[in-house]
C-alpha cells in the first residue's frame, strides 16, 4: 500500500515546565474525527485501526515528514526516545527535542506558534466507503497496516490524492454495478409479473 500524510488539529504542547524544557506532546492521529474535504469525500480513522500496530513498528518524529533533514526522536516496539501511547482519543506521543539545530528549530518554532499542528505518515490495511443520504462520500479507515512517521508540521499535510481518488472510484464504479444489477432484477421480476397476468388472461379468455 503506498504511503499517505494526514494532518490532526490537536495541538503540541511544549514546555509544560520551565523555559528551559525540551519536552514535546502531542497527538499524532485522533479516532473518530471527520476530517475535512479530501476531494470529493471525508475520512475518520477507527477506533480499532491500531490495534496491533505499535508494538511491530519502527516510527520516527520528523519535522515536516523531512527525514534527510534529521530524526527527531524514534519508537522500536517497545523501545526508544520517543513515546507514543494509544488512548481514547487517538495516538499521543512524546519525547525530549535533540540538541542539535533541528530541535531547536521545532522548539522555537512551537514558542512562537509557528508549529501547532501535527501529522502522519502511514499506509491503510484496510478501509470501507459509503455514501450518505446527502449523496456525500465518506472513506472509514479500519485497519492501518503501517505507521511511518508523527511529524510537526509547519503546514497541516493531505497528499496522495491519486491514491484516496482511486479509492473513491472503485467505490463509485462498484456502486455503479450494485444499481445496474437492482434494475435488472427488478426488471426481471416485472417481466415474470407481467408473463404471468398475461398468461391468466388468456386463459379466462380462451373459449370453452
Amino acid at each position: 500500500m503506498m504511503k499517505q500524510k494526514r494532518n490532526c488539529e490537536q495541538t503540541i504542547v511544549t514546555r509544560s515546565g520551565d523555559d528551559n524544557s525540551r519536552h514535546v506532546e502531542g497527538y499524532a492521529l485522533v479516532f473518530d474525527s471527520w476530517s475535512k474535504d479530501l476531494g470529493g469525500f471525508t475520512e475518520r480513522i477507527s477506533r480499532n485501526a491500531l490495534d496491533g500496530v505499535l508494538a511491530s513498528s519502527d516510527v520516527l518524529a520528523l519535522l515536516n515528514h523531512q527525514q534527510e533533514r534529521g530524526v527527531l526522536a524514534r519508537w522500536r516496539g517497545e523501545r526508544g526516545s520517543m513515546n507514543p501511547e494509544i488512548d481514547d482519543i487517538g495516538l499521543r506521543y512524546e519525547f525530549e527535542a535533540p540538541n542539535t539545530a533541528l530541535g531547536d528549530e521545532l522548539l522555537e518554532g512551537l514558542r512562537r506558534g509557528d508549529i501547532s499542528q501535527s501529522s502522519f505518515a502511514f499506509s491503510v490495511g484496510d478501509e470501507e466507503w459509503n455514501k450518505d443520504d446527502e449523496g456525500n462520500y465518506h472513506r472509514t479507515i479500519k485497519r492501518i497496516e503501517r505507521l511511518y512517521d508523527v511529524s510537526p508540521v509547519y503546514n497541516p499535510a493531505y497528499d496522495a490524492t491519486s491514491v484516496n481518488a482511486r479509492g473513491l472510484e472503485m467505490f463509485k464504479e462498484q456502486e455503479k454495478r450494485d444499481e445496474e444489477e437492482a434494475e435488472a432484477k427488478k426488471k426481471a421480476q416485472l417481466d415474470a409479473y407481467y408473463d404471468e397476468l398475461i398468461a391468466k388472461i388468456e386463459k379466462y379468455e380462451k373459449p370453452n
